[in-house]
């Protein structure tokens, strides 16, 4: 009997024969390998070094520890899942975890994350969950980002990653997290749980399906309702409370995991499909999901040029150094400076002030959109509603051009697009003042 899928019921293997297929695949569209299995001959006594922790581990025909310490995989939620999984990623040894939450422990997270204590109430959950990474493996290099994902990382560090988890409970930082992935080029495994059930989706090939290729008229309506006019974010709209438990959040993130642990290696993972687990009945069934060809979020791997340029810097600077650059298409030569004046294109529309009409002074806000609350617009002489002022570009000679690139939103190692006046602009990545990761990729395993 076959469960719905792919996998057969009884497909644990029972000896080295039934691992045959990683090293002779039978099917010719299949990847071959590389030769990862190792066999040991007959006579030749297998040895385990007891002194080694991952001695067992490299028993295992293609498993390769000089791979997994030379990855970097990015952790996008430090909750339940986050934290089954950097527990399992931590004791297998890969390289560098990256570890991004914005939220705090509290005692509820106890009952379903193994990694949080007591004495952890009001610590930022990414902070506790690295250090205790390092209490359970110090060989691996741990960063928390105590953020919000959309606003406090940039596109540069997300191409750093050799996979990116998402271990999230709402559809806006799945949509971000899947957009940055594609313009990266870094695969994804996105995973959800409810109650007893549970499913992970691999968006590890860039003519597959993406996250956003599954979300309908209706999703993108929640996620409008989000924000009320004039366009801020509503104050009473909670982050949705998932019941669910410590068994489904295992049983979920070592999948996650063990594909995480498939595309380090190289092995063949099942591109564009979900994998679901009904707790209730122990079944689990992979299903491919559809391309969507009029995905807004298709949008190619983006190409950029690196600048020794914090965000930091004013805007100011950052078109000035572009001006310098050798051979630079930001040189106007003999055109008429004025008409390529530089512009900075925001990604993150950011709120100015509120107006508050005549004779009331503005209230300075200076945060992304999302980031303001409905409560920051409403005068407290009166209770009326003021109006948001917006920012999406930075002329080259404004006021807004002494302005910070910081100060304007932008995460340091970001990528952030200039244009000349005529359309015609480029893709740049900013430096970083204090470099989470080492500039230097050691390899990729995915290649």
């Amino acid at each position: 009997m076959k469960i719905p899928g792919d996998f057969p019921s009884d497909s644990s293997p029972r000896n080295a024969e039934d691992l045959q297929f990683l090293e002779e695949p039978t099917d010719p569209d299949r990847p071959v390998l590389d030769g990862l299995a190792t066999p040991v001959g007959d006579d030749e006594p297998l040895r385990i070094d007891d002194e080694d922790r991952y001695g067992r581990l490299r028993l295992i025909p293609w498993w390769r520890q000089e791979r997994l310490a030379a990855s970097k995989v990015m952790v996008v939620g430090a909750g339940a899942l986050g934290n089954e999984v950097v527990k399992n990623l931590g004791l297998v040894g890969v390289g560098t975890i990256v570890v991004i939450d914005f939220d705090r422990v509290e005692p509820t997270n106890l009952s379903r994350s193994l990694m949080f204590r007591r004495e952890d109430a009001g610590r930022p959950k990414a902070e506790v969950l690295v250090e205790r990474l390092a209490q359970l493996n110090p060989e691996v290099r741990g960063h928390a980002i105590a953020g919000d994902v959309i606003h406090d990382v940039g596109l540069g560090l997300f191409a750093e990653m050799d996979v990116i988890l998402g271990c999230l409970d709402n559809r806006e930082a799945r949509l971000w997290v899947n957009r940055q992935a594609r313009r990266a080029g870094v695969p994804w495994i996105d995973a959800g749980i409810q109650e007893m059930h549970g499913a992970i989706k691999l968006f590890t090939d860039p003519n597959a399906a993406c996250y956003e290729c599954g979300l309908t008229d209706a999703d993108y309506r929640a996620l409008n309702t989000r924000y009320s006019c004039p366009l801020l974010s509503r104050d009473d709209l909670q982050r949705g409370k998932v019941p669910t438990s410590p068994t489904i959040a295992a049983i979920i993130a070592a999948l996650q995991a063990q594909e995480t642990l498939k595309l380090l290696h190289g092995l063949p993972v099942a591109h564009g499909c979900v994998l679901v687990f009904n707790g209730v009945g122990n079944l689990m069934f992979q299903s491919r999901l559809p391309v969507n060809p009029h995905c807004l979020g298709h949008e190619d791997r983006l190409s950029w040029i690196p600048l020794a340029l914090s965000h930091n810097a004013a805007v100011s600077d950052l078109f000035a150094h572009l001006r310098r650059l050798e051979g630079s298409r930001f040189d106007p030569g003999s055109d008429d400076p004025t008409s390529q004046a530089l512009t900075l294109v925001l990604e993150r529309e950011l709120v100015t002030t509120i107006d508050f009409g005549t004779n009331r002074p503005p209230r300075r806000v200076m945060k992304p959109r999302d980031r303001v609350g409905l409560s920051e617009a409403i005068d407290p002489r009166d209770g009326s509603t003021g109006r948001p002022i917006t920012l999406d570009r930075v002329r080259e000679g404004s006021l807004e051009a002494n302005w910070a690139l910081a100060e304007l939103g932008i995460p340091a190692r970001d990528v952030v697009w200039v244009e000349r006046s005529d359309g015609a602009g480029a893709w740049f990545l900013l430096s970083d003042d204090q470099p989470v990761l080492e500039t230097h990729r050691a390899g990729d395993p995915r290649r």
